[in-house]
């Protein structure tokens, strides 16, 4: 089975370097014109479904991919995007450059980072995401040929440290995955093999 994993679309809070998390902020036009661009690029590739975050700016660009293709989309809110806690809405460069600020771990030292308010560690987001592989993804396996995955940046990483097995420290290895970047990968017997990980149609 293959299983795509796409970022939604850009969103204007993007544009400005703010930190959305659970904030639920809809694509800006540029962020649809890039879903559309993916969607048609994969209009004759075949999924049996799509699972999309909650969120609007995931979903919205699941919508755009599958086009009026009869593509089921289902929402799951495991694979909604990290909780930033009292994080979310402000810049995520100068949250970055505070030493006063346990953020300033997030990309460097993810093994450091501390959430504040209700936000969420890195170690309960991969957690999340191993709950949504093993119980969603993994058993379609059986069934399925291929499977589209539209979430966010974060959850897909941890997406990808379930099927890397890497340590937190390891947790941003190859970056952060672009708007409507799509990761390819098979599921076979059990074992994953990463075809593409830096698959942009735009």
């Amino acid at each position: 089975m293959e299983i795509y994993i796409v970022r939604h679309g850009e969103t204007i809070w993007n544009e400005k370097k703010l930190l959305q998390g659970r904030t639920d902020i809809e694509l800006n036009e540029n962020g649809r014109k890039l879903a559309i661009i993916t969607g048609k690029n994969l209009r004759n590739t075949h999924f049996d479904i799509v699972f999309s975050s909650p969120l609007k700016r995931a979903h919205e660009t699941a919508c755009l991919i599958v086009g009026d293709r009869n593509i089921p989309i289902v929402t799951n809110d495991l694979i909604k995007e990290m909780c930033f806690g009292d994080w979310e809405g402000q810049n995520m460069s100068e949250l970055l450059k505070d030493p006063s600020q346990d953020f300033q771990y997030f990309f460097k030292h993810p093994e450091l980072y501390h959430p504040i308010g209700c936000g969420e560690s890195f170690q309960e987001l991969c957690d999340r995401a191993s709950k949504f592989m093993t119980e969603y993804i993994e058993p379609l396996a059986k069934t399925d040929t291929r499977v589209m995955i539209v979430a966010h940046g974060a959850i897909n990483k941890a997406m990808m440290m379930h099927v890397k097995k890497h340590d937190l420290k390891d947790f941003w290895s190859g970056g952060l995955q672009q708007n409507c970047n799509v990761i390819i990968m098979d599921y076979s017997d059990g074992i994953y093999r990463i075809i593409d990980e830096t698959k942009i149609f735009y």
